[in-house]
């Protein structure tokens, strides 16, 4: 299965009633939490749930010590997954309001999860209405599954582990430049990067009506960046002394439009580090460094 779904295939499966079929509006705004589900209410791809980032895509923030946006535990999130109804053999795709980036988040988060039948609606509900199709305030009643989840912890790299062994990672961090070099910090309460890193804005994996760029364009894009990885994501042994790549971002939600990018570039996923800059910083032992 390929990791994007276009509108009009989305609209195709809809109609066929023999598939398990979930659609999860991941709508979100960073500076108004209750934008989305607003948005949601008033009208969303008919049948769509609604994926909080705040409630359901992270855990409860502990001010000083985690990021903006923690990632759940496996058994909160596996309660989450279950009260959406989720099995297996469900066919999951996420969207938001255009350019993925809580879409992305979701993504992730699902096949973490260990689900493998998710996609992201590409071009998000922007697509979806310059495609004509229809919205509606109409919601699936779902009922709870016994779904068992197991969320791998070496899809994640910790802040200490960054920090002991600085040389074995290369990091992407996917804020926009004037936020990685430190001249503007909007949400945080310090600006700049972790030292190393590279500014791989995640807004350049798309196209200029919000989706994704071909693999090609992708797989060009990183590279550009530096990106130390194999030929290809099937000849894992090729750059056997090359860095682990690693994803971040404010707080652990961009990093993860990152991380798709690699994917449908057919590049090795490369870690998450979840609490991102936003934890990062809590710790005046971590260096900083700023500048582009």
């Amino acid at each position: 299965m390929t990791w994007l779904l276009n509108p009009l295939a989305l609209a195709e499966r809809m109609n066929d009633t023999t598939q398990d079929l979930l659609v999860l509006d991941c709508r979100f705004d960073l500076t108004d939490p209750t934008l989305g589900v607003n948005q949601w209410s008033a009208g969303h791809i008919p049948g769509a749930a609604y994926a909080d980032l705040d409630q359901d895509l992270s855990a409860p923030v502990l001010q000083g010590v985690t990021g903006r946006h923690p990632l759940p535990s496996q058994e909160a999130w596996q309660q989450t997954l279950r009260r959406w109804g989720i099995t297996p053999d469900t066919h999951i795709v996420v969207y938001d309001g255009a350019n993925s980036m809580f879409a992305a988040r979701a993504w992730w988060m699902l096949r973490w999860a260990g689900l493998s039948r998710v996609q992201v609606l590409d071009g998000g509900l922007a697509a979806w209405q310059a495609a004509d199709l229809p919205l509606n305030e109409q919601v699936n009643v779902r009922q709870p599954s016994e779904l068992m989840v197991s969320c791998p912890s070496d899809w994640l790299v910790t802040a200490d582990e960054l920090v002991q062994d600085a040389a074995q990672y290369q990091l992407f961090d996917a804020r926009a430049l004037p936020r990685f070099s430190g001249e503007t910090e909007p949400l945080d309460h310090k600006a700049g990067h972790i030292p190393g890193a590279v500014c791989a804005d995640f807004a350049q994996n798309l196209q200029a009506d919000g989706r994704f760029r071909s693999a090609s364009e992708l797989r060009a894009r990183f590279a550009e960046l530096g990106l130390a990885a194999p030929a290809s994501a099937s000849s894992p042994t090729c750059y056997t002394e090359a860095p682990t790549t690693v994803c971040y971002c404010g707080s652990g939600v961009t990093a993860c439009h990152n991380i798709l990018a690699m994917q449908l570039a057919d590049l090795p996923q490369p870690l998450l580090y979840a609490g991102s800059w936003s934890e990062w910083i809590n710790d005046d032992a971590r260096p900083i460094a700023t500048g582009s």
